[in-house]
């Protein structure tokens, strides 16, 4: 896939090199020449300007790019690169901080396919840590929904079943899934699920337990 990522700042450098390791095509946009530099040094491919100018999006090759990713600290400029990108039919990842108001959030999340916040999730992945357990909480992605990452293991009810077989809540969603060890990849619904695997479900908080039965042994 390809993908344009507007900002090299933590969000977006963290998020641009995990996608070229997995192999995918990455551009980067930014108007710092600092950080231009940086991407070209971690070698990936770099247009200098502005990520809010749909010219310049262009030169990034918005227009066959599967998804643009807007990571810069300033939400105006964020939210006019998503608009190019839905001008241009791509997916729309918008950065938002923690500190705007819900009335802002809700403005701004009508108009893009999701919205992640830096700070929400590096919260969340703390509490992980400290909890432990087997039930990997990895982001409270809204009020009402959660994305945990879990292993198969010997006596889950999922053993041998296919994606497609598995009675999951309907709010619930499978969108990861990996082989022990191995990367998480975008499930088939003929996949057979195995001891040791690992599955990331994004589902609603009330239906946690539910997911936990229909993925986990009686036991955990």
């Amino acid at each position: 896939m390809r993908f344009v990522i507007v900002g090299y700042g933590r969000v977006g450098s963290r998020t641009a090199r995990i996608l070229d390791e997995e192999g995918h095509d990455v551009v980067i946009v930014d108007s710092d020449a600092d950080r231009i530099d940086r991407a070209s040094n971690d070698g990936l491919e770099t247009v200098r300007g502005d990520g809010a100018d749909e010219d310049v999006l262009v030169d990034a090759g918005i227009e066959s790019a599967d998804a643009i990713g807007a990571f810069t600290p300033d939400l105006n400029a964020n939210f006019a690169a998503c608009m190019v990108g839905t001008h241009h039919g791509c997916r729309t990842v918008l950065r938002i901080d923690e500190d705007y108001r819900e009335d802002i959030y809700e403005k701004y999340a009508a108009e893009v396919d999701e919205i992640v916040y830096p700070e929400r999730l590096g919260a969340a992945g703390a509490k992980t840590a400290l909890l432990g357990g087997d039930f990997n909480v990895v982001a409270d992605l809204a009020a009402n929904l959660q994305l945990t990452v879990l292993e198969i293991r010997e006596g889950s009810p999922a053993v041998g079943k296919r994606m497609s077989e598995l009675e999951l809540p309907e709010s619930a969603r499978i969108y990861a899934h990996g082989r022990a060890r191995e990367p998480l990849t975008i499930p088939l619904p003929g996949t057979e699920l195995e001891v040791g695997d690992e599955v990331a479900v994004i589902a609603e908080t009330d239906r946690t337990e539910e997911v936990r039965s229909t993925l986990l042994p009686a036991t955990a």
